[in-house]
């Protein structure tokens, strides 16, 4: 949590592999991200990372079900296994009358909800969102925060979310305020 421009989206990105930091080490699974190749960074990204931004990054020419395959289908699995799995994830998070449209053809919840989907289905052992409820009203993102943090309780996955959003921080157990650039306090949510 913090303002904007406090180095909350840089710190996710140096988690997750995206830029990497002057100094230190970024460790995920036992492994220390800041030793790998970009190549490699990118593989180990695809099978263990799912990522959720605040503007979701669909592709409008692509189904809402095809956008959801589309990260098994670039690990190498086949075009009719990933979209079996990406209409099991759409069954699972009560949305699969959105599998033949387009982005461009659903609320901004709904194409968040897809966003998730397209989150989880390679099972990541992390998830990072990035505002994922910026651009919704508040009783939408708050849906939003409850499915999320509910599929990924259910996953085992661990949720590193940015946010500025005190309301959205209350639906997550440990909260880390930065300010400048720095931790300034952290803690469990009392």
């Amino acid at each position: 949590m913090g303002p904007s421009g406090c180095g909350k989206t840089t710190l996710l990105h140096c988690m997750a592999g995206i830029i990497r930091p002057t100094s230190g080490a970024i460790e995920t699974n036992g492994v220390d991200l800041t030793r790998m190749s970009q190549p490699e960074i990118s593989r180990f990204r695809l099978s263990n990372f799912g990522f959720i931004f605040q503007d979701e990054q669909l592709l409008p020419e692509l189904t809402n079900e095809e956008n959801i395959a589309l990260p098994l289908m670039l690990a190498g699995h086949t075009r009719s296994d990933a979209i079996r799995a990406a209409g099991e994830i759409l069954e699972r998070l009560h949305i699969t009358a959105l599998a033949s449209t387009r982005p461009g053809q659903v609320s901004g919840g709904q194409a968040q909800r897809v966003a998730i989907a397209r989150a989880l289905v390679t099972a990541p052992s992390v998830v990072f969102a990035d505002e994922p409820t910026g651009s919704l009203d508040q009783a939408t993102g708050h849906q939003i925060m409850r499915l999320l943090t509910h599929v990924c309780a259910e996953n085992g996955a661990t949720l590193v979310l940015v946010t500025h959003d005190q309301s959205v921080a209350r639906f997550l157990p440990h909260t880390v305020h930065m300010r400048d650039g720095l931790i300034a306090t952290e803690g469990a949510r009392q």
